[in-house]
């Protein structure tokens, strides 16, 4: 990593999707628009805000909560691929250590996972019954950076499918005192019959969202609920009802229905003017660095690149309260090749990243 003081990028900065600059400055770490004196590092090329992966999890894998030495290994993983702001969405280890850390992404941690008993992965959720729901999501609001996770729906294996985890009159009690102590609170939702009262209990965001509907849409847009569909993710799911074909026929055909709709579920939600953010769901069973991947399959749903490009830069920033390449903003920020804008493709490749005004590698 390279400690000079100055940097100086030059070339085309996207400040915001049409706003082009010629060149910026980081001093001390910090972005200016002004050129300060003496000698600088310099570095040409396309400019953007460090990308942000709004779903994934730092400190987990498909067993559970890892070591620090793993968690730094995922950290560096989705850093070289350019992301440098993490929406944590749920995680059973202690990462804070990373925030000392002047090389790594910044990450907003939603604390711990909170779930039904018996209703999600083993190891990885707060397992409670109803009575607890308030109680856990206040527990986690106030360890987590202005989030909270909850499962909103998972196999029920007496009915052999997918099914809601939470009554409404707790759900609504629950996500009222998150909102009283600042805390965003945002869902697992792989099926349909959850959402309504999720997003009329005044949840902010759900995560995977593929049961969305031509009902449901329009709730979503009129309440202004977000969905991160992680799409990279979705991928998954054939592979998953071939897995529980024989023990759970009807939720793997649910899984399989789900699947096969999921790009025009992304583009009716988009079309209905329900923000879309990236996310790619890393660290439980998929690796880590897909950033680049989620953003092209949600230009393959038919969002327009520029849009799936916000989602991932100046919009995504936007909405978790976090700068992209304002005057006195960390200079967190990916140099590229080629405009990312005319082939998000580009964002597969970085030709430079930089935290907090250094150069990595």
């Amino acid at each position: 990593m390279s400690d000079h003081v100055v940097l100086h990028v030059k070339g085309r900065v996207l400040v915001g999707p049409e706003d082009v600059r010629d060149e910026l400055w980081a001093v001390d770490g910090r972005i200016t628009y002004t050129r300060p004196s003496g000698d600088a590092l310099t570095v040409e090329g396309w400019a953007l805000p460090g990308l942000v992966d709004a779903h994934c999890h730092v400190g987990l894998d498909q067993h559970g909560p890892v070591d620090d030495v793993t968690s730094e290994k995922q950290a560096l993983t989705d850093r070289d691929a350019g992301t440098l702001l993490i929406r944590d969405a749920g995680s059973p280890s202690d990462t804070r250590w990373i925030d000392d850390r002047e090389d790594l992404p910044k990450i907003i941690r939603a604390g711990r996972h909170i779930a039904r008993t018996r209703r999600y992965i083993r190891n990885y959720a707060h397992e409670i019954e109803p009575p607890e729901l308030v109680a856990y999501v206040a527990r986690e609001a106030r360890r987590g950076d202005g989030w909270v996770k909850l499962v909103g729906d998972w196999l029920d294996r007496d009915a052999g499918d997918l099914g809601a985890c939470w009554p409404r009159a707790e759900v609504e009690a629950a996500i009222a005192e998150a909102h009283r102590l600042g805390a965003r609170v945002t869902a697992h939702c792989f099926a349909e019959d959850s959402l309504r009262d999720l997003v009329e209990a005044g949840i902010d965001c759900i995560e995977h969202a593929t049961g969305l509907t031509e009902e449901t849409i329009p709730l979503f847009a009129e309440r202004g609920v977000a969905i991160v569909p992680t799409l990279v993710n979705i991928a998954t799911f054939p592979r998953l009802a071939e897995g529980g074909e024989k023990k759970f026929p009807r939720w793997s055909a649910h899984m399989r229905r789900l699947y096969e709709r999921r790009y025009d579920t992304v583009r009716s939600a988009y079309d209905a003017g329900v923000p879309v953010f990236v996310g790619t769901d890393a660290g439980g069973s998929l690796a880590h660095g897909l950033v680049a991947a989620e953003v092209e399959e949600l230009v393959k749903a038919g969002i327009p690149p520029l849009e799936a490009l916000s989602a991932t830069a100046w919009a995504a920033r936007a909405w978790l309260g976090r700068p992209s390449l304002e005057e006195g903003a960390p200079a967190d920020l990916v140099v590229y090749e080629q405009d990312p804008r005319a082939d998000v493709r580009v964002l597969a490749a970085p030709r430079r990243v930089i935290v907090n005004g250094r150069v990595i590698g």
